[in-house]
């Protein structure tokens, strides 16, 4: 319990060294991720499940599919439903969202902390990989993977498609830049 309580500390004192933002946001995003880290062992237990979004589902059924897309706005929608799903592709630069540094180290202590809770609460489970493979638990993680998988697979296929098109980002990679016509 000590231990508990030193890591839901950090990112407090963390976010508490910046004037420009307050503790509180650090309370709020360990508050906000702690009920997901202390019931981490459902999902071990497989009684949650972690939901595949329909556009991984998709890609997985048919990742080279182009019926509708045509048009370069439309290859730039579909890996726009991509990244929303996958995040950020590997060719994109990272974000400036202009925080200070101060407010990165605390959202990263905030990440710790939650990340030592889900360890935590997962570690008193023995056998963990035996329930996990009994459960159905271990089958649905691999099939969540697998779908991630097809979707950066997909994603990298439409921007193929889109600068043989010459079609601009994002449907394309972000260093492409179409011809002039």
């Amino acid at each position: 319990m000590k231990r508990l309580l030193c890591l839901l500390a950090a990112p407090l004192a963390l976010a508490g060294c910046n004037a420009g933002r307050s503790a509180m946001d650090g309370v709020e995003q360990v508050g906000a991720g702690f009920g997901a880290a202390v019931s981490a062992p459902l999902e071990d237990l497989n009684l949650r499940q972690q939901p595949i979004p329909i556009v991984l589902l998709q890609a997985q059924a048919n990742p080279y599919d182009l019926r509708n897309l045509n048009q370069c706005t439309t290859v730039g929608a579909e890996v726009a439903r991509l990244d929303e799903a996958l995040g950020p592709d590997t060719d994109e630069p990272p974000r400036q969202d202009g925080s200070y540094i101060s407010e990165r180290a605390a959202d990263a202590a905030a990440k710790a902390a939650l990340n030592a809770i889900r360890d935590t609460t997962t570690d008193f489970i023995p056998g963990r990989s035996w329930i996990r493979r009994l459960s159905g638990a271990d089958q649905h993680s691999r099939q969540v993977q697998a779908a991630i998988q097809a979707g950066r697979m997909r994603r990298a296929f439409l921007k193929g498609v889109g600068m043989q098109r010459n079609c601009a980002p994002p449907a394309a990679p972000s260093w492409f830049r179409p011809r002039p016509q």
